[in-house]
């Protein structure tokens, strides 16, 4: 059993306090690949409650895989990652009563907690809005691409759904490597906008850094093998990386949060549609010439 695990979980309220949900996963931190994943409607409370019951829940997902694995707790709630650290104090009983219970799941010997921006938690912001969604519908919470998952129920039973990876195929890409005559400026901004896309940091070498996980990664790569020329994206060869970057509104800021990181943008008078009317996306550029398309689902 994995003796490393990450928690990122997440709830929200509609209302605050509303109708409220919460979503947690497990994820392998080696691979990225996640373990497993649970969402529940709690009825009606605050964001707060919500964040909390969700932090709880990956927790107790967490112990199911391994109780004694090491746990570190990645969440886009200052509140409870400073409160669950020790930093700040918990005035609201509710809220007591939930970090207790959080406590008593794994020794918080074992359990860090790490505050991440929300773009980087889109995978249990989503599972808490699938939560809210099934719960003001009057239906049982059930996994995204449920065919491919075992079966799961809602907030009813509080089971979890295992993720079941997909065979394995010959012929997917392994890897792309990206050489660049200036790594720091590169992984400054092709690293950070990987990093959001959620490809982890995996490994660095004197000349080189990879984001991404076992499945597929990204490595930047510099050296004295590289021809010093310099990039040119309309030279025969590849010309730019695209990746999915999730709704528009996601497309949007991370477009905008990009250019204080050294990217600017391309076909600006034709944004977001310059790959056609039907094709929602933002093309960047970066200083060194390195051009990435973020596609709108």
């Amino acid at each position: 059993m994995p003796v490393r695990l990450v928690v990122e979980a997440d709830g929200g309220s509609r209302g605050n306090p509303g109708h409220a949900g919460y979503g947690a996963l497990v994820r392998d931190p080696d691979t990225g690949r996640i373990l497993v994943e649970k969402a529940a409607y709690i009825g009606k409370a605050s964001n707060n409650v919500a964040e909390y019951s969700g932090l709880v829940s990956g927790l107790e997902l967490a112990r199911e895989i391994n109780p004694q694995a090491a746990v570190h707790v990645k969440m886009d709630s200052k509140l409870v990652v400073e409160q669950m650290s020790g930093r700040w104090q918990i005035k609201h009983a509710d809220m007591r009563v939930l970090a207790a219970r959080a406590r008593k799941v794994l020794d918080p010997r074992r359990v860090t907690y790490e505050w991440i921006p929300r773009e980087r938690n889109k995978d249990a912001d989503r599972l808490s809005n699938e939560a809210m969604d099934a719960g003001m519908a009057g239906v049982d919470w059930k996994p995204r691409g449920a065919a491919a998952r075992s079966a799961a129920t809602g907030p009813s039973t509080g089971r979890a759904a295992p993720v079941e990876e997909a065979p394995r195929r010959a012929g997917r890409l392994h890897h792309v490597e990206v050489w660049t005559g200036d790594l720091p400026a590169a992984v400054a901004s092709l690293g950070w906008l990987l990093e959001r896309l959620d490809f982890p940091r995996k490994k660095s070498w004197t000349t080189g850094v990879s984001f991404g996980s076992e499945d597929f990664y990204v490595v930047l790569e510099s050296g004295p093998d590289v021809a010093g020329e310099g990039h040119d994206r309309r030279r025969p060869g590849v010309n730019h990386l695209a990746f999915r970057a999730g709704s528009r509104a996601d497309v949007d800021l991370l477009a905008r949060r990009a250019a204080s990181h050294g990217w600017s943008l391309l076909f600006a008078d034709r944004h977001p549609f310059a790959g056609g009317p039907e094709h929602y996306a933002a093309y960047l550029e970066n200083a060194e010439g390195f051009e990435v398309e973020l596609v709108a689902d």
